[in-house]
């Protein structure tokens, strides 16, 4: 017995059905991490445009405890950046800024968990599902060439194809109808979430710029009375 023979009776043996239940699995782990993925997202939300108002006329003020406590009640991922740079603030802009920067991969690194899981699942669900398709069709051929040939002959001239035949062909096509039914939500709900994920990176840019601005003008504030100083001497 060559490889192809081998390899052809493992596949009619075992069917197509193992791969229908892989696929099963897989979209019951997929369905479970979009259900966490959504509820994460949902308890980061909060009001972005009140909470960057908010922060900038308490930096104006000068409260920065103030504001530190504001961003602080906030569950955004935006709000646990700016944190991170209001602690180091009174080191200066530069420190604040590096701050922000460690934060926010961290938080991104949050908000990615899992992701990649539906990614690859949407990428390579369908094909999974043409492998259980290839399966199918191999055992319909191999039904073929077993059939003995004076029954065939006769349901030919009666227009009836082989039931083996027919059911193996089902089998495929139910595979692949299977591999795309898990890819699609897989696929959508992977893509909603990147974008939720480039919305918050934006909105932490734009909440970021609004402390880091408040540290420039304290910066420039403070050189120029040293200047001053510097040039009536």
């Amino acid at each position: 017995m060559n490889l192809t023979e081998w390899l052809q009776r493992l596949m009619t043996n075992f069917g197509a059905q193992w791969v229908m239940w892989l696929l099963i699995g897989l979209s019951v782990v997929s369905v479970a991490i979009m259900l966490e993925r959504a509820w994460f997202y949902w308890s980061l939300r909060d009001d972005l445009t009140r909470l960057a108002t908010d922060l900038r006329d308490l930096l104006r003020r000068g409260d920065i405890e103030a504001a530190k406590r504001k961003m602080e009640s906030s569950p955004s991922a935006e709000a646990a950046v700016v944190v991170a740079g209001i602690v180091e603030s009174e080191r200066g802009r530069e420190a604040a800024e590096e701050a922000m920067a460690g934060a926010l991969a961290l938080q991104r690194m949050r908000l990615e968990r899992r992701l990649a899981y539906l990614g690859t699942l949407g990428n390579n669900a369908p094909f999974i599902g043409l492998f259980g398709t290839v399966i199918g069709v191999v055992q319909a051929f191999a039904a073929l060439a077993h059939q003995d040939t004076a029954s065939a002959a006769a349901e030919a001239a009666a227009g009836m194809a082989p039931q083996e035949v027919m059911a193996a062909i089902a089998e495929a096509l139910v595979a692949t109808a299977v591999g795309l039914a898990v890819a699609i939500p897989a696929v959508a709900t992977y893509n909603y979430f990147m974008r939720q994920l480039k919305s918050t990176l934006a909105n932490t840019e734009v909440l970021s710029r609004v402390l880091l601005a408040h540290l420039a003008g304290t910066d420039t504030a403070a050189a120029a009375p040293a200047k001053t100083g510097s040039g009536g001497s």
